[in-house]
């Protein structure tokens, strides 16, 4: 059974949904109001993450999704605080076209948790799938200090 848990950020509101004992989506918006340990967790990490207070998040997490959805996630999940790849990086890593890559990126089930704000394109920011789309994005990069040439 899905449980979600809905609070605010600055970056607007978000809702978190565990699943079995992992964290399985996040998306913004939302009402959900469980009161499990997992969601409980997740939006104080989430919570410190906006306050400048976190910079990785120690969760279990789970990507339901096909092998390249994942394997795109489990690099993405790689890409340290502050820094930022590119599509083509990634699409070079994996053995995959950009344009894949980036349909993978817009298709994250956990948006900052899996920093998908942390892929750029060639030559500027490429897009966001997040609510508020590139401004989010950009409001991201700009807490976390990166991609500081382009924004």
């Amino acid at each position: 059974m899905l449980e979600e848990l809905s609070f605010d950020t600055p970056a607007g509101r978000l809702t978190v949904a565990a699943r079995e004992g992992a964290i399985v989506r996040l998306r913004w918006g939302g009402e959900g109001s469980a009161r499990a340990e997992l969601l409980e967790r997740a939006a104080a990490q989430l919570r410190e993450y906006f306050s400048g207070a976190r910079r990785e998040f120690d969760l279990p997490m789970r990507v339901e999704a096909g092998a390249f959805q994942r394997a795109v996630c489990a690099r993405m999940a790689a890409i340290p605080f502050g820094e930022t790849v590119t599509y083509g990086e990634i699409a070079r890593e994996l053995g995959a076209p950009a344009q894949a890559v980036g349909q993978a990126c817009g298709g994250n089930p956990l948006p900052v948790l899996i920093p998908c704000h942390r892929v750029l394109g060639a030559s500027g920011l490429g897009g966001y799938s997040g609510g508020g789309g590139i401004e989010t994005k950009v409001w991201l990069l700009r807490h976390e200090g990166a991609g500081g040439l382009l924004i």
